[in-house]
């Protein structure tokens, strides 16, 4: 089954979300067939920055094939992006343009980064280059300065609310939502139309209020355990941000959460990527349990791992 927000991902600029003033001046710049070849799309997760880009993309008349999305995260290497500096000189397959979708762009290591700039500096007139991220203050400012910023901003809570009533009847169309269960997803969103929507797909097909509510709060539990063990694994993460988290973790079960910190490592130990020996030193920190300590076994835990990068 599709995810309703792939499945009801906007196929043109007029179903974006929430990002009115974004959108008037993308609609200007596609009007005067202005689109830059260097755009750089800022804003928090699910808010449609590659859905934008996406966009674009189709109004440039790229074809699929000319197309190339790239999530930083999975390579982030100066090798990578000489690859593409390679490719970008190469003429088109079919059409006029070649497209560069970079995701996650703040993940390029430093001389990346360099390499890219250099790339950005100096486009061909029928290459283009979308940058999204979430984090653009670790871009290198001379990246920054380089491209036209757009940035989008978290969604209110009315786009988001007409946004789930609308995918919601769309998919049940003689169905009814309570009103308690409807406000919780929008509340539980943070501002984000992809999680309001994954959250409506985890309830959709329940029949009582109780059951999505409770629905609502374990796929919520789920996606904050997730984001605590991937700071976790991420040697660059900050000890302010994974203690922020904790702080919203404090109503849930330590030992719960311990588990499924173990089953996510195993996970990664067992893929036997890059990341696999720091999958296993903190499986053997979070070994021991928090029946007795609680929170501040689970704090001390994850201060631990920090310990070890």
């Amino acid at each position: 089954m599709i995810e309703l927000y792939k499945k009801h991902r906007p196929k043109d600029l007029d179903g974006i979300v929430g990002q009115h003033s974004a959108v008037s001046v993308l609609t200007q710049m596609i009007e005067n067939d202005e689109i830059p070849h260097t755009l750089l799309l800022t804003g928090p997760s699910g808010v449609g920055k590659t859905t934008i880009a996406r966009i674009l993309r189709k109004h440039l008349k790229c074809n699929a094939q000319d197309f190339t999305e790239v999530n930083i995260a999975d390579i982030r290497g100066i090798d990578n992006v000489r690859d593409i500096r390679r490719r970008m000189s190469l003429c088109p397959l079919h059409g006029k343009t070649k497209v560069w979708l970079l995701d996650e762009a703040h993940k390029l290591s430093g001389d990346a980064q360099n390499a890219l700039l250099k790339m950005l500096e100096d486009t061909p007139k029928h290459v283009y280059f979308f940058l999204c991220t979430t984090e653009p203050g670790k871009l290198i400012k001379t990246i920054r300065t380089r491209c036209t910023e757009i940035a989008l901003k978290p969604i209110g809570e009315k786009d988001l609310s007409e946004l789930v009533m609308s995918v919601y009847h769309k998919e049940v169309p003689k169905g009814h939502f309570p009103e308690m269960a409807f406000d919780k997803i929008v509340e539980n969103s943070e501002g984000s139309a992809r999680k309001a929507l994954v959250l409506l797909g985890s309830i959709i097909h329940l029949e009582s209020e109780e059951a999505m509510l409770e629905a609502i709060e374990k796929s919520t539990q789920e996606a904050q355990a997730i984001q605590l063990c991937r700071l976790l694994l991420n040697p660059r993460s900050s000890w302010q941000n994974i203690s922020k988290l904790l702080k919203e973790l404090e109503g849930e079960e330590p030992e719960g959460l311990r588990r499924m910190v173990l089953g996510y490592m195993r996970s990664v130990l067992l893929g036997s990527g890059s990341l696999a020996g720091r999958a296993g030193s903190i499986i053997g920190i979070f070994e021991r349990n928090f029946f007795d300590s609680g929170n501040a076994g689970l704090a001390l835990a994850c201060w631990e791992t920090m310990g070890e990068k």
